[in-house]
């Protein structure tokens, strides 16, 4: 996401002064750390025992949205099985998957063992998982049954927020604890997860600061159950200070966003650094706007930062298409925007997958 200013940037490491633009009119935000969070030499002595990581935020070519992948009807392991032989074969050793609050609503058991399956044929791979709870990206509505068919060259059409509204009422509450709990207390062990990432992009499609209760709330529950891996909530518009601050002091290992050139993403990185917490890139690669694998990922490898692109194998998120540019007859744009593989496994870009393979050590 765009970085307003190099000060906004470096403004956010520092979590308990006020953004420089509001600091003469009212008091710095003071965010409240809920108790349990990771010491800085737990955290990285936890990040040093495993090798540099890569990999990307994964969903298989078959579904449209996380309900599509989640739900009994349409849940397909033989996909994912095949695709994460693509993955491992560039030696990508890491993936960030979406989880859906109405898929375990709907079947928490099956949904359960779904995970279970996923986890199995992620660790047949060799491949970590980095699990999603809550979302406010794209949209609302979600419910489960058959989903919609993609919109022709629309950048991700049928994405699902999660939980889709400003959460206010204490049943709402209720329940979406009551998942978060279950999921975590069925998987809090389990060496197949690397980390709990709790809330992609809290303030996004509007919402602001009006996210922060939720926000707040799932890492009081994930800290009562106490998983053994870490858990986070990535960064990624600078101007949501108060957001901002209260995941950088919440959060076990830093994790944030960036779609920008080389130049911003180093800076950045060198910025964040000041947690002195291990770093994961959990969105990056996009290449219209020159944010590609070529010019950030050795970058990331040489500051030991974990690296996370979007996506995976060109499906029916279309994401191969811009989120700023909409391609009306569906034809394949001059430049992918994010992806790695065409549906048949093949690479987009040979190169790219050489490289990749050459940092991975392939």
């Amino acid at each position: 996401m765009k970085i307003k200013s190099i000060l906004a940037a470096a403004m956010l490491c520092f979590a308990s002064m006020a953004n420089a633009q509001d600091a003469a009119k009212k008091p710095a935000y003071i965010p409240p750390v809920i108790p349990g969070r990771w010491t800085m030499e737990k955290a990285n002595i936890w990040y040093a025992q495993y090798p540099w990581m890569s990999g990307a935020n994964y969903i298989p070519a078959y579904a449209i949205n996380q309900m599509e992948m989640w739900q009994a009807e349409t849940f397909d392991p033989a996909a994912i099985d095949k695709e994460f032989g693509c993955a491992e074969g560039i030696g990508f050793n890491l993936m960030r998957v979406f989880l859906h609050s109405q898929a375990w609503k709907a079947d928490a058991p099956g949904f359960k063992k779904r995970i279970d399956q996923f986890l199995g044929l992620a660790d047949k791979h060799h491949i970590k998982i980095m699990f999603v709870f809550f979302d406010d990206c794209w949209n609302t509505g979600a419910k489960p049954g058959k989903q919609p068919e993609p919109k022709v060259g629309v950048h991700n059409s049928g994405w699902l927020q999660d939980p889709g509204f400003i959460v206010k009422k204490p049943e709402d509450f209720a329940y979406l604890k009551k998942y978060v709990t279950d999921v975590l207390t069925t998987f809090k062990n389990d060496k197949r997860i690397l980390l709990w990432d709790l809330y992609n992009e809290p303030g996004n499609k509007d919402k602001g600061n009006q996210s922060m209760e939720l926000l707040v709330e799932v890492f009081k529950w994930a800290r009562a159950v106490n998983p053994s891996q870490p858990v986070s909530a990535g960064m990624w518009k600078w101007e949501l200070y108060e957001l901002n601050a209260f995941q950088a002091n919440n959060s076990d290992v830093i994790t944030y966003h960036n779609y920008n050139p080389l130049d911003n993403h180093e800076f950045m990185v060198k910025v964040l650094k000041f947690n002195a917490r291990p770093l994961i890139c959990t969105e990056y690669m996009a290449r219209t706007r020159n944010s590609t694998f070529e010019t950030v990922m050795p970058m990331l490898k040489e500051q030991n930062v974990a690296a996370i692109n979007w996506g995976f194998v060109s499906g029916k998120t279309n994401t191969i298409y811009s989120w700023e540019k909409v391609i009306p007859d569906g034809s394949e744009p001059p430049l992918w925007f994010h992806d790695v593989f065409r549906k048949d496994g093949t690479p987009y870009k040979q190169a790219e997958v050489d490289l990749i393979k050459k940092l991975n050590g392939k």
